[in-house]
């Protein structure tokens, strides 16, 4: 705006600045989040009036357990200690959180796993980078008509994830189980193709991930996914007949993760975040309200 020739009172000039002060504070609250899932804000203290000199940090997020995670006051409150709060933006997309991270209108996310990190990074022409391993969802292998591995009959059904990701480590723990054999060295590029011994034939049925909790009581046996499986009542460490290892391959591979734009790593906002959220306050908090569903990898 030019500046009057005119020579304005004090009390104007006052006024007007004011006004403009206003106005700045008003537009720093804007959203500048354009995902077309609608994202939402999870309250969970922001810098607004009467927050005193907390810093924020924005991360997106899934909302279970990514978002439960964030917003626990273990996290929330070890960043109160170092001076930060956190806003948490959820999504219920893959592909939101790490474009509004790339464009800066998020500080970090955490949804994802490397392997599908690196593959977003080739297709997209992102720079983003992981900072911080967090948990592990494991697959387990869950009773269906068939109350135990040792009871299955010949020709029993197994239903396992159909994508390539979860159908693999799914083959690793039937492996692991007793139940096949693959070919050596396969590991997580493992296919139905690649099993070298099935010596009960049995009838291993590819289905959408969501849905091997749905047929459970339709199949002798089903491998989960962590998720899909709290989500219907069953726990990993109760209910599972056998669950992947923590420390295994696909553990270490399919970690979930801390991810921000490149440069940002060693920001004082993303040390403070990976320190809240890999504390053993953290730890507990994952340990006791999954109970081996989301397990903590730090």
């Amino acid at each position: 705006m030019k500046k009057s020739k005119k020579l304005f009172s004090l009390l104007t000039a006052t006024v007007l600045v004011g006004a403009l002060l206003t106005g700045c504070g008003t537009k720093s609250d804007d959203n500048t989040n354009t995902s077309d899932a609608t994202p939402t804000e999870s309250a969970s203290g922001t810098t607004e009036a009467g927050s005193g000199d907390l810093v924020e940090i924005v991360v997106g997020a899934t909302i279970e357990p990514h978002a439960t995670i964030l917003n626990s006051d273990a996290v929330k409150n070890s960043l109160k200690e170092q001076g930060f709060s956190i806003k948490v933006v959820e999504y219920t997309d893959y592909v939101q959180p790490n474009v509004a991270t790339q464009d800066g209108s998020l500080d970090a996310n955490f949804f994802q796993h490397l392997p599908y990190l690196n593959d977003f990074n080739t297709n997209n022409g992102t720079t983003l980078a992981p900072v911080a391993n967090v948990h592990f969802e494991p697959l387990g292998i869950y009773a269906g008509k068939t109350t135990s591995i040792d009871a299955l009959a010949d020709g029993a059904q197994i239903a396992v994830p159909n994508d390539a990701t979860n159908e693999a480590r799914a083959l690793l723990l039937l492996e692991k189980a007793g139940l096949i054999k693959l070919n050596e060295g396969v590991g997580l590029n493992a296919t139905k193709n690649d099993i070298l011994e099935n010596p009960k034939n049995l009838d291993i049925v590819e289905i959408e991930a969501a849905q091997t909790v749905k047929v459970l009581k339709d199949v002798d046996l089903a491998v989960i996914n962590g998720n899909y499986a709290l989500a219907e009542g069953l726990s990993a460490s109760k209910d599972a007949l056998l669950v992947e290892d923590p420390t295994s391959e696909a553990a270490l591979t399919y970690a979930n993760i801390i991810v921000v734009k490149e440069g940002n790593e060693q920001s004082e906002k993303t040390l403070a975040l990976i320190k809240a959220v890999t504390s053993e306050e953290t730890k507990k908090f994952i340990e006791e309200k999954w109970q081996g569903a989301v397990v903590p990898v730090f």
